[in-house]
């Protein structure tokens, strides 16, 4: 059975979903789900047989894709989801990578929460990009047919509108990469070769070239991660969510080295060597 798809479809679960205090208190009777079921003999994932069907014939992260859009991606696309998971799977002792191993510092025997612990950080600054630049592109509607000139007026928008209200363009620079984000170029070259570079992305790019004047702020890798998802039509909703799981398997891996090789006890004996206790007056 060929399971990937020739070409890009149009996805089934594009819609954002409603805040949940929008949402209806009363749950449908009889309770139902697309995502998941299984009886004594099968299991099946948003409408396929995971033996038969996944399992040996997709890659993770090709369910991945289908869980969260209602459809097994495009082999171009698949190639381009696959290659957002890598580049946000790690990026060294991060702010999240130092917290999960100070937590495993203290409860050895409970990777979970030192894994939650790494998570729970993830926000405005780290990870939380995503989906920060996919709310702000698809705001702005930008049409499959919008011409370069068109971009430029909605771009030179957005960045007045945000620089009026003093707040962060999400996806623009990054405390390492000053000069740019090598991810970046690499995620966009995917998506060129795979003719998926759409209005979300080329808005984005816009965005990055009307911000810069005057200075330099380079597309991060969150921020074109973000706006190549919303092109692959992900749900906007689930675009944290879809960094979250790539950042758990670095997390995993440094928690495994922080089982062997640890760094945690030297933080924790280093903060308590370097603070100086001043009496509050």
């Amino acid at each position: 059975m060929e399971l990937l798809n020739d070409g890009a479809q149009e996805a089934t679960m594009t819609a954002d979903v409603p805040p949940a205090a929008d949402a209806n208190p009363h749950p449908i009777t009889p309770l139902r789900t697309a995502i998941g079921h299984s009886t004594k003999d099968t299991v099946e994932v948003c409408g396929h047989n995971l033996t038969d069907e996944l399992m040996g014939e997709v890659d993770f992260a090709a369910v991945f894709f289908l869980l969260v859009s209602g459809r097994l991606p495009g082999k171009g696309e698949a190639r381009l989801f696959n290659a957002v998971l890598v580049a946000l799977a790690d990026h060294g002792l991060t702010p999240s990578a130092l917290a999960a191993r100070l937590t495993y510092t203290g409860a050895p025997e409970a990777i979970q929460g030192a894994v939650a612990a790494g998570l729970l950080g993830a926000g405005s600054v780290f990870l939380g990009v995503f989906e920060d630049a996919g709310r702000m592109l698809r705001a702005e509607s930008p049409a499959a047919d919008s011409t370069d000139s068109d971009l430029d007026t909605i771009a030179t928008r957005v960045v007045e509108d945000h620089r009026s209200r003093k707040a962060r363009l999400p996806g623009l620079g990054h405390p390492i990469h000053t000069g740019g984000d090598p991810r970046t170029a690499r995620l966009l070259r995917i998506a060129e070769e795979e003719g998926l570079l759409g209005p979300h992305t080329r808005l984005m790019l816009r965005v990055q070239q009307a911000a810069s004047r005057g200075r330099d702020l380079p597309l991060n890798a969150g921020g074109a991660s973000g706006a190549l998802l919303c092109d692959l039509g992900i749900d906007t909703a689930a675009l944290r969510g879809i960094a979250l799981v790539a950042r758990s398997a670095g997390l995993v891996g440094h928690l495994v080295e922080e089982a062997h090789a640890p760094l945690g006890r030297w933080l924790w004996d280093t903060a308590e060597r370097e603070t100086t206790y001043t009496h509050p007056h």
